[in-house]
C-alpha cells in the first residue's frame, strides 16, 4: 500500500433498518484490499429515489418491511424450519439492528492505492460509484468504480457521476442517433439528465413527468419541449414534434408501481421504435400498441456492463474494449469528460447542499417533500482530523488468559463464533472491510477497540489468540502472520484454498509453538460425539454421508477458484473430516467424480475415502437437489451396528435394540469454540489434533486432483 503512512477515524451515515433512526456513526477507516483506492470524499450526493425508499421502508412497522421485502421474509420462514425459531429471531435482529449504509454516488481526492493499483495516484480526483461509495468521510471503492476528474471541475459536479452513468447506459441502450427524437418519461435526477445528455448527443429530448415543478425545472434548463403527463394534447404534442411518427425511442426514468409510463411509452414510440426502462416501473403493459408497431422493449443495467459481476468490479478483470466499448467505468468516465467540456450542467440541477452533519435533515426534506429538490449534495469537512481506530474503552489488565484479536465478522461471526466465545476470552481488537460493520460488532460485543486493518489486530502484542472469519481467500495469508508471530489461531473453515499454501502453513507451524485449530465443527455436535461413543473402534467402519447442499447462483463468489475456492474446498472439507473423526483414522486414499452443471461448475460429487485402519466412507454433495428436505444424512455400520444421524436434530442407533435421540438442530459451534479455549486455557493439546486437520485439507485437495484425473485414486499423505 503506498500513500499512508499512518493508519489514520471518521464519520459514516448509517440507519438503524429495524426502526429506521440515522445517525452519523463514528468508525474506523474501511480496509483497503487488492485493486482498490481510499478516498477521503469531498462531496456525496443523494440518490432521492433509490435512497428515499430505502429510509422509508426502515421506518415502517414489521408487517410493513415484510410486504416490502417479500423474497427475505421466504428466506426466514426457510431457516426457522432449519435453525428453530429463536436462533432465526436473533439472526434477524443482527441484521436489522446493524447500522446499514446509504449512498453510491460521490467524489473525492485519493489518499491510498493498492499496490497493485496502477493508473490511480495518491493526490488524484475521483468520482466513485457502487455499494462503497457511500455516504462516509473516507471510502474505499475498487478501482473499475472509479473515474478521473480533471481539476477545473468542480467536485461537487463530479458527485454526480455514478448517477449520470445511469442515464447515460439508458441512452446507449436506445440507441439513438444525431438528430433523431426521444422522450423521456420521469423528471427526476436522472431524467434531467438523461435530457442533458440527450442534448449533448444531438439528439431532439423531450421531456414528460407528472409534477409541475419538474417540468418547470427542465424547461429553466433549455428543454422548452417538457410536458406534464396530465396535458390533454400531449400525445398531438409529441406526433408534431416528431413530423408526425412518434418518437425513435421513449426512455423510462420514472419509479412507480403504476403500468401507465410503460403504457404512455407505447402510445408516444413510432413504428418500430424502443422502449427502455431505466426506472423500476411496472413491467405490464396494455398489448396493442407493443404488438402492432412491433416495439423493441429494452431493460438498462445500472451504470452498464460490469454491473453485478463480481469478477469485474471486485476483481478488477476489465472487458476487452474492442468488445465492450461501454463498461460502467468507461460510462462514469465519459460523463466525467463531459464534465471537463462543461457539455452538461448538473450544477442546474443541484438544488440543495447540506453540511455532512446535517444529512438528517437532507433525509428529512425527502421523506417530507416539504420543497422542490433534484440534487441533493452533502459537502464535508476536509480539514478535519482523522483517527483510524476507535478506542471505546481502556482496561489494563483483563483478568482473562486469553486476550483475543478478530478478524472478519459477518454472519457467521456474529450469530454463531463470537456468542460462543463472549464471557468466556476478552475481546481486544475487532477488524473488518466495512467500518460500520467494524464499530457494531465492537459495540455489541464490548471490544476494546476496532479498526479496518487486520495487520493491526496481528501485530497487537497483547493479543495472544486470533479468531479468523474473512472470505476464504484471505485465511492462509492471516494464518501465516498470526504464526510468524506466534499466536494461538482459531480459523473458520476451509484453513486455505491450495496446497501450496497448505505446505507453507505447516512448515511454519511445526517450527512454532502455536495452537492451531479450522472450524471443523461437526466433530464436536452433541449427536456425532453420541455417537462415536457407541462405536467399536477396534475394527473398521463403513460411512455414508449424504448433502443435499442445494444450488448457489453461478455469480456467487464461493464459486470462483481463488475467492471461494470451490464448494469442494470451502464446505466439503468439513464432510471429509467428520468421515476421518468417525473411522478414527486419518485418510489414505481419495478418489472421486464430479458432475458438471449448466454453468460448468463441478458442484454435484461423489467421493470414496480409504482409511489407514481399513475404514471406508462414501460422500455425495449434491447440489442438484431441493432445499426443502434435510441437508445432512449420515450413516454408520459398524461390527452388526447401524447409526444414523439425521440433519443433526436425530440420531437413530441400532445395536441390536432401537435407540432414539432428538435434539434442536446443533452442528457443535459452540463445543469445538468451547474446546479450543479450554486447550488454551488449562495447557492441553488442541482439539482437533494438527495431523488430522492437515490431513483432511490434504484429502479434500486430493478430492480435486481425482475429478481432474477421472476418478483415479489419490493417495494422500499422513
Amino acid at each position: 500500500m503506498s500513500g499512508l503512512e499512518k493508519s489514520d477515524s471518521m464519520e459514516q451515515l448509517v440507519q438503524n433498518l429495524k426502526n429506521g433512526n440515522m445517525t452519523l456513526l463514528e468508525v474506523p477507516f474501511p480496509a483497503l484490499g487488492k485493486g482498490q483506492v481510499l478516498v477521503r470524499n469531498h462531496y456525496s450526493l443523494i440518490s432521492a429515489g433509490t435512497e428515499g425508499k430505502t429510509v422509508r421502508d426502515a421506518r415502517m412497522g414489521y408487517l410493513g418491511k415484510a410486504r416490502a421485502r417479500q423474497n427475505e421474509v421466504k428466506k426466514v420462514i426457510q431457516a426457522v424450519r432449519t435453525l428453530g425459531l429463536k436462533q432465526t429471531y436473533q439472526m434477524v435482529m443482527n441484521r436489522l439492528e446493524a447500522p446499514s449504509s446509504l449512498g453510491y454516488s460521490c467524489a473525492g481526492s485519493v489518499i491510498a492505492v493498492a499496490d497493485d493499483v496502477q493508473h490511480i495516484q495518491v493526490g488524484d480526483l475521483v468520482a466513485c460509484g457502487g455499494s462503497g461509495a457511500v455516504h462516509a468521510e473516507v471510502v474505499v471503492v475498487p478501482v473499475n468504480l472509479c473515474a478521473l476528474i480533471d481539476q477545473s471541475v468542480p467536485l461537487q459536479l463530479a458527485a454526480f457521476t455514478t448517477v449520470g452513468a445511469i442515464a447515460l447506459q439508458g441512452i446507449r441502450q436506445a440507441d439513438v442517433r444525431l438528430g433523431e427524437n426521444c422522450v423521456v418519461i420521469g423528471l427526476g435526477l436522472v431524467g434531467q439528465l438523461t435530457l442533458q445528455l440527450l442534448r449533448a448527443s444531438g439528439v431532439n429530448a423531450i421531456g414528460i413527468d407528472l409534477e409541475d415543478g419538474q417540468v418547470e425545472l427542465a424547461k429553466k434548463c433549455g428543454f422548452q419541449y417538457s410536458f406534464n403527463r396530465n396535458n390533454p394534447q400531449l400525445e398531438q404534442a409529441v406526433l408534431h414534434l416528431t413530423g408526425g411518427y412518434g418518437a425513435d425511442s421513449v426512455i423510462i426514468t420514472a419509479a412507480t408501481s403504476s403500468d401507465d409510463p410503460i403504457n404512455l411509452a407505447g402510445m408516444l414510440c413510432r413504428r418500430k421504435g424502443k422502449v427502455v426502462m431505466v426506472g423500476a416501473v411496472s413491467p405490464d403493459f396494455e398489448r396493442k400498441n407493443y404488438y402492432q408497431k412491433e416495439l423493441d422493449l429494452r431493460m438498462s443495467s445500472s451504470y452498464g456492463p460490469g454491473r453485478y459481476d463480481a469478477s469485474y468490479e471486485e476483481d478488477g478483470i476489465d472487458y476487452p474494449y474492442a468488445y465492450v466499448r461501454w463498461t460502467e467505468q468507461r460510462n462514469m468516465q465519459a460523463f466525467a469528460d463531459l464534465l471537463k467540456q462543461n457539455a452538461i450542467q448538473p450544477q442546474l440541477l443541484l438544488t440543495h447542499t447540506f453540511r455532512f452533519q446535517d444529512a438528517k435533515t437532507a433525509y428529512q426534506l425527502i421523506l417530507d417533500r416539504s420543497e422542490t429538490f433534484v440534487g441533493i449534495i452533502l459537502a464535508y469537512d476536509t480539514d478535519k482530523e482523522l483517527k483510524q481506530t476507535i478506542v471505546l474503552k481502556n482496561t489494563s489488565a483483563p483478568s482473562q488468559k486469553i486476550i483475543a484479536g478478530m478478524i472478519g465478522a459477518g454472519s457467521f461471526g456474529q450469530n454463531f463464533l463470537l456468542p460462543a466465545i463472549q464471557g468466556k476470552v476478552y475481546l481486544k481488537g475487532i477488524a473488518t472491510a466495512r467500518p460500520n460493520n467494524a464499530r457494531n460488532v465492537a459495540n455489541k460485543f464490548s471490544f476494546e477497540y476496532c479498526t479496518g486493518n487486520a495487520d493491526e489486530i496481528i501485530e497487537d502484542d497483547t493479543v495472544n489468540t486470533l479468531f479468523i472469519a474473512t472470505q476464504h481467500d484471505t485465511h492462509a495469508e492471516f494464518v501465516l502472520k498470526g504464526l510468524e508471530k506466534g499466536r494461538n489461531i482459531f480459523v473458520e473453515k476451509p484453513l486455505c484454498l491450495h496446497e501450496s499454501e497448505l505446505n507453507e502453513i505447516i512448515h511454519k507451524f511445526v517450527s512454532g509453538n502455536s495452537r492451531l485449530m479450522c472450524g471443523f465443527n461437526r466433530r464436536f455436535a452433541p449427536l456425532v460425539v453420541q455417537l462415536k461413543s457407541t462405536l467399536n473402534s477396534a475394527i473398521p467402519v463403513a460411512i455414508n454421508y449424504r448433502i443435499n447442499a442445494g444450488n448457489i447462483p453461478s455469480g456467487h463468489w464461493i464459486h470462483d477458484r481463488n475467492t471461494g475456492g470451490g464448494r469442494i474446498i470451502g464446505e466439503v472439507c468439513h464432510f471429509i473430516d467428520l468421515c476421518a473423526f468417525l473411522s478414527n483414522s486419518t485418510i489414505r486414499s481419495v478418489a472421486a467424480f464430479a458432475m458438471k452443471d449448466a454453468q460448468g461448475h463441478q458442484d454435484t460429487v461423489v467421493i470414496s475415502l480409504s482409511m489407514q485402519n481399513g475404514s471406508v466412507a462414501s460422500i455425495s454433495y449434491f447440489s442438484n437437489g431441493n432445499k426443502s428436505e434435510e441437508k445432512e444424512f449420515i450413516e454408520v455400520y459398524n461390527g452388526g451396528l447401524i447409526a444414523r444421524i439425521h440433519d443433526f436434530t436425530e440420531l437413530h442407533i441400532l445395536s441390536p435394540k432401537r435407540q432414539v435421540v432428538k435434539s434442536m438442530q446443533d452442528k457443535g459451534h459452540k463445543q469445538g469454540l468451547a474446546a479450543f479455549i479450554e486447550a488454551i486455557t488449562n495447557g492441553k493439546a488442541t482439539p482437533i489434533p494438527e495431523n488430522e486437520l492437515f490431513n483432511s485439507m490434504r484429502a479434500t485437495f486430493g478430492v480435486l486432483d481425482s475429478v481432474a484425473a477421472n476418478g483415479e485414486a489419490i493417495s494422500i499423505q499422513s
